[in-house]
């Protein structure tokens, strides 16, 4: 195929776009700056600015630009950085996708967002047929989402990423958490009853490669393992695989002091599951949180 993708630079983006390439798709990754080098086309998203030439012809779009929700400490001014810069991408693309004539439209779309989109679910279970959630993160998702929409109007078909939390030890949310608890200090957020829906990224990439491939998906999918976790059973079997305790107990309030906001959306309770790639007969190499982390943190428990 023929793909012309956004946020290739960032933690997920790296991955893929290493993957398709030596898959023999052909990427084109967008960049805020003069290109520099073969593969590569400028955008400005903020100004609603992007080559429909850049587009026309393509066979998928990917976008996973926003800014990262983990990098700052979230002020007024960086939660509408991280609403903007997801809105402002999605609402670029789906513009010029709908714009262009039938022939020259990209078969496919797929758009990033997350499964914050289901705010705080406690212990029920959900699928990608549940309505969204209240917080921050399910209002943009929400948006998110719904700027995309122009694109499924037009008549491409646009599948919803709602990812979980990849597991690698070069980025993520488990990056920060790796030395810590190599260290032995780390243990579980609040009361550690809390859900969390997770995936692996080598079973991420497979997914996509398979939503790329699948016409008969649209709209919004669940890219997470099959088997949610509670923050304690997550938390020991991060010790488990580090051979390290797990005894430590970060109380929501040391949480809340140190992260501000983003504490809340951390003990929030999300017990998410992948009806769709289920349904479509997705098959996980990693299917439990003990074999996603030994894949995730190999290099890291050796060391």
């Amino acid at each position: 195929m023929r793909i012309l993708m956004a946020g290739a630079s960032g933690f997920l983006g790296t991955a893929l776009a290493e993957r398709l390439p030596a898959a023999g798709h052909d990427i084109t990754r967008l960049v805020r700056r003069e290109p520099q080098q073969p593969g590569e086309a400028f955008w400005e998203p903020s100004a609603g600015q992007l080559d429909p030439a850049q587009v026309a012809g393509t066979d998928a779009v990917i976008n996973l630009a926003g800014a990262g929700v983990g990098d700052k400490r979230w002020t007024a001014g960086y939660r509408n950085v991280i609403r903007s810069s997801r809105v402002d991408t999605a609402g670029t693309l789906a513009r010029v996708i709908s714009q262009l004539p039938a022939a020259d439209r990209p078969r496919v779309l797929l758009q990033g967002s997350a499964v914050g989109w289901y705010g705080d679910t406690g212990d029920r279970e959900v699928t990608e047929e549940a309505p969204a959630g209240t917080g921050f993160l399910a209002d943009v998702c929400r948006v998110w989402e719904a700027a995309a929409r122009p694109a499924e109007d037009a008549g491409t078909r646009v599948v919803l990423l709602r990812t979980g939390m990849p597991l690698d030890a070069h980025g993520g949310l488990l990056k920060p958490q790796l030395l810590p608890f190599r260290l032995g200090i780390g243990g579980k957020l609040g009361g550690g009853g809390q859900w969390v829906p997770w995936i692996a990224l080598a079973d991420w990439l497979d997914a996509i490669e398979m939503l790329l491939e699948r016409a008969d998906i649209a709209g919004p999918v669940n890219v997470v393992g099959p088997e949610p976790v509670t923050n304690a059973a997550f938390t020991a079997a991060f010790g488990r695989v580090l051979h390290r305790p797990t005894l430590m107990q970060i109380p929501g309030a040391a949480l809340r002091l140190a992260l501000g906001g983003l504490a809340d959306e951390a003990l929030r309770s999300q017990r998410v599951l992948p009806a769709v790639l289920r349904r479509a007969g997705f098959t996980w190499q990693h299917p439990t949180i003990e074999s996603a982390l030994q894949a995730a943190l190999a290099p890291a428990a050796a060391a």
